[in-house]
């Protein structure tokens, strides 16, 4: 430790660490945070590649590149260098999330994305030095999914607990096998800022976060203080440890090491504090976790429930600067390194939503170097109200100080041109943007008024009812513009195109030629089924979208940046008419020979538990189709009535001929849940996933869960189902 600052290079047992291993180029790890300067003379020989995200900033002088390249510094600098990183020879993905033009703000669901990005890729450990105040350290179920599925993978997540000084929890690092990290001085004693929780206690870790050396954008090395600088080095000691595994020809066990880190941490000693809570689970011990991993043997970590929706760096915040930075009025997280906030104002938000990194303004807020919208625009599927309505539920990424200035959507790639092509297999539903004002306003001028009983032109079609009045033109109105198109379907190619979960858009869609005007024509089917009444049969609930990432973004009037992805054909592209499904279902039902002898009551909940099925799939199941796993989970659910027959026989419980018994009770089953896993049989070239779906009978605990299960292969654009379903009764 230099005077006044921390070198992480004088940490107590990392030099023994090095003799061992400066970090295997087979280990690999992921640091989400701001574009990172790789031009600095830290990086020069250091592993590292940049995967294209929503950020496509380069490294300039702003407040997140300057987080992103001090937290990569710490753990990839070279040793040839003025700024020695912990585990230099390690792969490193530098994952853009928080951009220096958005001032580091960053939604859940955009987390999620990276996070599978990162896991895809192949890393091993992924660093977030930011996050999300939450009461209860919960996250939107995407994000949980996302930190569900790094677990299920043996991906360990490292993430700062927040810089709000108070008892108050952050997400992703309260997550369930998230490894969180809070901050201690030179001391070895809490930061006063550092958050303390009930979950940090046993998922939590001390490590230092005060004056951190690392790199600076355009040269140099400057002090940093904040969890955001602690976590850095936590995910750095755990890379050089799985190097060590693999030096003692052991499989890297990222989950063992959280837990041997964890049990091995030094406690809290009352006689030096107050406040034990403060301490996490304790303070890392390098020594100790080193013991355990030359011992072996150590256990996996298993998940251990969900998590929940947006996220912000974790640099530690000084107590006189102005807190409007640290969590916006939309509920958006922001980067804690760019942020000052009071102590009395950190303890009113803790249930706003957003993401933002955590970093400390206090004396070093100002680092010495040591070495050289227009208005926001409605998604108008379904009556959806304007996507940048404040909320505190909102998903957006929304830019601070905004000048209003790029109202229209700016195109731009991310990609490089040998990048491998990502399939996407999501559902949601469809909206639409405008690129400009004004060409939401030529939609306005060319779009007749229209009768109000039946969106129908008024100047050349009759009413249809003495009631019907004309309406003026209004391109918000889905039902106005879906009428429009059907008669128009070219100017279909003036709107963007977008898929939304609930009223966020997850991704904008960009047909191309030869098929583009039939994928038109879907959207608007589509948009017309998505207005009319529920109880409609051609009612279009959710829609599915087979697709590739272009590589290319978005940027919506709302000031939000999504992906684009193109549609190659109509393949898989399908509305879900709901109450046309349960028709079909109760059909196959009444079809089976003998046919049952069915109530109104018995169809009435064979009805109801579809309904359930479907509902469940929409709300607690959606994902992004971004993954394989989330691709053959999506197929499934949409193409689940493929197997009508099988389907019955799960939801009525058919283990004997009930049809043919005297008193033919119908008993109705409800979903349970929807799981996938990686298939031990598969084609040559094949990515093949095994769906089990599980139902239950709520009216009876003790009867045996029924399983049905069948196997989808993702390797296409289209999914496909391989071989017939099998269906059988497990124990509850």
């Amino acid at each position: 430790m230099t005077t006044g600052f921390t070198d992480i290079s004088a940490l107590p047992k990392l030099t023994s660490l090095w003799a061992e291993s400066l970090g295997d180029s087979r280990i690999c790890v992921a640091v989400l945070d701001g574009p990172v300067d790789e031009s600095h003379d830290c990086f020069n020989g250091a592993n590292i590649n940049r995967l294209p995200t929503l950020v496509s900033d380069s490294a300039g002088n702003g407040i997140m590149s300057g987080h992103g390249t001090h937290i990569a510094s710490v753990i990839f600098g070279q040793h040839s260098s003025s700024m020695k990183g912990i585990a230099p020879g390690c792969r490193g993905l530098i994952v853009p999330v928080f951009s220096d033009t958005h001032r580091g703000k960053l939604s859940q669901l955009d987390l999620a994305r990276a996070i599978n990005q990162a896991v895809e890729a192949g890393a091993h450990v992924i660093n977030i030095s930011g996050g999300q105040l939450s009461q209860s350290g919960e996250a939107d179920p995407i994000l949980a999914n996302a930190v569900r599925f790094c677990n299920e993978q043996g991906v360990l997540i490292v993430a700062a607990a927040g810089n709000d000084a108070c008892q108050c929890l952050h997400v992703p690092a309260a997550l369930p096998s998230v490894l969180a990290v809070g901050a201690m001085n030179a001391q070895g004693l809490p930061i006063d800022y550092s958050n303390w929780g009930n979950i940090y206690q046993n998922q939590g870790i001390l490590a230092p976060g005060e004056n951190i050396l690392g790199a600076e954008p355009g040269g140099g090395i400057a002090p940093r203080s904040g969890t955001s600088f602690a976590t850095p080095i936590v995910s750095g000691i755990i890379a050089l440890l799985l190097s060590i595994q693999l030096v003692q020809g052991e499989k890297p066990n990222p989950h063992a090491i959280r837990e041997a880190i964890l049990k091995s941490a030094t406690p809290c000693n009352p006689t030096v504090t107050e406040d034990c809570r403060r301490f996490l689970a304790g303070s890392l011990n390098i020594s100790g976790v080193y013991t355990l991993i030359k011992k072996g043997g150590l256990t996996e970590v298993s998940d251990e429930q969900t998590e929940e929706a947006i996220i912000h760096p974790s640099q530690a915040s000084g107590f006189e600067a102005e807190p409007t930075d640290h969590i916006d009025k939309l509920g958006q997280l922001v980067p804690s390194e760019a942020i000052d906030i009071s102590l009395e104002e950190s303890a009113l938000q803790p249930s706003e939503i957003g993401i933002q990194a955590a970093q400390a303004t206090n004396s070093e807020s100002t680092p010495t170097t040591i070495q050289n919208l227009g208005n926001p625009m409605p998604i108008t599927s379904n009556n959806l109200t304007a996507v940048g309505a404040s909320s505190a539920n909102s998903s957006y990424v929304v830019p601070a100080g905004d000048c209003g200035c790029n109202g229209g959507a700016v195109v731009s790639s991310v990609t490089p041109s040998n990048a491998p092509m990502s399939l996407v297999f999501a559902i949601g539903t469809l909206g639409y943007d405008f690129r400009t004002e004004a060409r939401r306003d030529s939609f306005k001028q060319l779009m007749p008024m229209v009768w109000s009983d039946n969106y129908l032109p008024a100047n050349t079609t009759p009413q249809v009812s003495s009631s019907a009045i004309r309406v003026p033109a209004n391109p918000y109105d889905a039902r106005q513009m879906a009428r429009y198109l059907e008669s128009n379907i070219s100017e279909a190619a003036s709107l963007i195109w977008t898929l939304n979960l609930e009223l966020t858009p997850i991704y904008a869609i960009e047909p191309q030629a030869p098929f583009a005007l039939s994928i038109y024509q879907y959207f608007q089917d589509f948009l017309a089924g998505q207005v009319l009444d529920k109880n409609d049969d051609n009612y279009i609930e959710r829609v599915s979208i087979p697709a590739v990432l272009t590589g290319k973004t978005v940027t919506l009037f709302s000031g939000q940046v999504v992906p684009v992805i193109e549609p190659l054909n109509t393949r898989g592209m399908y509305g879900w008419k709901v109450n046309a499904l349960l028709n079909e279902v109760l059909n196959a039902i009444k079809n089976q020979n003998p046919p049952p002898n069915l109530t109104p009551q018995q169809e009435d909940e064979i009805e109801y538990s579809l309904k359930n099925f479907l509902m469940r799939i929409y709300y607690d199941l959606r994902n992004l189709g971004q993954t394989s796993a989330e691709r053959a989970q999506n197929f499934a659910s949409t193409n689940i009535f493929q197997y009508a027959d099988a389907l019955v026989n799960v939801l009525m419980n058919q283990s004997r001929s009930w049809a043919s018994s005297d008193d033919p009770q119908a008993v109705t089953m409800q979903l349970d849940s929807l799981e996938v896993e990686r298939s031990p049989f598969c084609r040559k070239d094949s990515d093949c996933w095994d769906v089990r779906i599980k139902f239950f009978d709520p009216e009876n605990d003790r009867r045996a869960k029924r399983v049905l299960r069948y196997t989808i292969d993702v390797s296409d654009i289209m999914p496909v189902t391989l071989g017939e379903p099998r269906i059988w009764d497990i124990a509850n």
